[in-house]
């Protein structure tokens, strides 16, 4: 499959470092506006390098586009409606209008829409599946240095978005209610934020994120009936607390405590690799442009709420 990636800065050098080694792909091509760093990047691969990634459309089967996210509409759907299956870094785009427009260009050309929640491919995520029964309370927090990178646009669509993308695939409900507060620290936008989302069904998910953190931290906490869950996802380590079967001397019930530590893999290849799967076969990739949706919809309606919060307070 002939593979190209646009935008090859910090993440988009390695997705072109996949594609370059994975045996279904055959990359043609890597794009940047910078003509160091594409080349760079180029010449690193053996691959030519173009400034404008509308060089490619037609000759490519599928592409990444690792862009600002303000860029990723009109790439995105420059390329679907070239013919080119596409994986896009999240968030998929800015406002929730142009996701929508999105998917139906996908739909409309026959063409996988994949986005880059990286987490689904996370190996304690994905031995945390056959746990789950029916959550009843979640909570994430992602707390990271500030760094300038990735700071064209808040920390909820920046960083909270992952874990509100997980959280939607754990508890597969609609959001009912959203109530959020956040503030700006270091750079113009929203820095560190709280969200409390409460679901139809029932379950309620606490989710926080910050880049003014001293500390780096991934891990997500669930509560079901049968077990309190937590998944260190910086660490790949899954701890399932369950209620055990006997009556310890102190007569307080006992308990099981399961810690597994999982190998820290290549979720980004693995991420690459179910792309180009998808695409080969037309099955539905692991992460569609729904799911991107509606991770997006939710971020987005987190940021309003900030903002109105933040006028409360002026």
């Amino acid at each position: 499959m002939r593979t190209a990636v646009i935008g090859v800065g910090y993440l988009g050098r390695f997705h072109a470092q996949k594609y370059a080694s994975l045996p279904d792909s055959r990359l043609i091509g890597v794009v940047d506006p910078s003509e160091t760093v594409r080349n760079a990047v180029g010449a690193e691969l053996g691959v030519p390098a173009f400034a404008d990634y509308r060089e490619l459309l037609g000759r490519v089967d599928a592409v990444s586009v690792v862009t600002p996210t303000t860029l990723h509409h009109e790439i995105t759907k420059a390329f679907l409606e070239a013919g080119a299956h596409v994986l896009v870094e999240k968030p998929m785009t800015v406002t929730v209008a142009e996701g929508e427009d999105l998917v139906r260009a996908a739909q409309r050309a026959g063409r996988v829409l994949q986005v880059g929640h990286l987490e689904r491919f996370n190996a304690a995520v994905q031995a945390l599946q056959p746990i789950l029964t029916a959550p009843r309370f979640v909570e994430s927090a992602r707390l990271a240095p500030f760094k300038q990178r990735g700071t064209e646009v808040d920390v909820v669509l920046d960083l909270m978005i992952h874990d509100i993308d997980l959280i939607l695939s754990i508890v597969r409900s609609p959001v009912v209610s959203v109530d959020a507060i956040g503030t700006s620290v270091f750079s113009n936008e929203i820095d560190i934020a709280n969200a409390r989302l409460r679901f139809e069904n029932g379950c309620v998910a606490n989710a926080t994120a910050s880049r003014v953190s001293l500390k780096t931290e991934r891990r997500l906490r669930l509560f079901q009936d049968d077990a309190y869950v937590s998944v260190d996802l910086h660490q790949k380590v899954l701890t399932v607390i369950r209620k055990g079967a006997g009556i310890g001397a102190d007569g307080m019930p006992q308990v099981s405590i399961d810690e597994t530590t999982y190998e820290q893999g290549d979720a980004l290849k693995a991420e690459i690799e179910a792309f180009l799967a998808a695409a080969a076969t037309g099955t539905a990739p692991a992460v569609s442009g729904e799911d991107g949706l509606a991770a997006l919809r939710t971020a987005v309606s987190i940021t309003e709420q900030v903002a109105r919060s933040r006028e409360r307070f002026r």
